[in-house]
């Protein structure tokens, strides 16, 4: 998806700026599943700080250094490798990323490796109650049952991440209403621009997206969509391990 991911998922610039003022400060910064390098631009931008991206996609990789961003590196690797050595960051940032790992209690050790002292940890995913509400959800019926098993309830994350050694953490919920134009959802849904997406059988996916056509032929009106965002932080007291 390297090559259509920006123009199928845009950004959610609002909720960028409340993940940027999480991080202010930051002078050495991580992105762990970078993706194209879009926050990771936009951080190195906003905070004036040394940014590096990190992604197992060497597609989506050399879609971020195209971007020709100053202050910003790329390495192709795993969230539960990081190729750096230990305290060298004063954040780290990880959005819609540990559902997709193989080993999410690994990934946020090295996460933790890698963050210095008094850094932070941001980490964006979805509340569960976002699947139950999602706008695609009654076109595709294994929509559901699937995120729910694989995103982590936020509240689980939490106690992962001071279990590992950050002796402040938060999580609160960022809603979101969003008005779509009836063809970017056709388009969305036809590129498979949510990795669920992939996931559905065939046939579902088939007849889900010919329901969906049919529904959004000749509509006028926006479809509205209602997103429920986690927004969770992890700080590490100046008293906490950096190894």
């Amino acid at each position: 998806m390297a090559a259509c991911y920006d123009e199928l998922r845009p950004a959610s610039l609002d909720l960028a700026g409340l993940t940027l003022a999480e991080l202010e400060g930051a002078r050495r910064l991580l992105d762990v599943g970078c993706g194209t390098g879009r926050f990771a631009a936009l951080a190195a931008e906003r905070l004036g700080a040394r940014v590096w991206g990190v992604d197992p996609s060497a597609e989506m990789l050399a879609r971020a250094r195209t971007r020709g961003v100053r202050g910003c590196g790329w390495k192709q690797a795993s969230a539960e490798s990081l190729p750096f050595k230990d305290g060298w960051f004063d954040a780290v940032h990880a959005h819609l990323v540990l559902h997709l790992v193989e080993s999410r209690g690994r990934a946020i050790a090295e996460m933790l490796r890698v963050l210095g002292r008094e850094g932070r940890v941001v980490i964006v995913s979805f509340r569960p109650e976002h699947f139950d509400r999602f706008h695609l959800a009654p076109y595709f019926p294994s929509l559901v049952e699937i995120d729910r098993a694989r995103f982590p309830d936020p509240q689980q994350v939490v106690r992962e991440l001071r279990q590992a050694g950050l002796g402040e953490v938060s999580e609160r919920a960022v809603h979101r209403h969003v008005s779509l134009e009836p063809a970017d959802v056709l388009a969305r849904v036809r590129g498979r621009y949510i990795s669920t997406l992939h996931l559905l059988g065939e046939e579902e996916y088939r007849t889900g997206l010919e329901r969906l056509e049919r529904d959004l032929a000749g509509r006028a009106g926006a479809v509205e969509a209602d997103l429920v965002w986690s927004l969770t932080v992890g700080v590490r007291s100046r008293g906490g391990r950096s190894d």
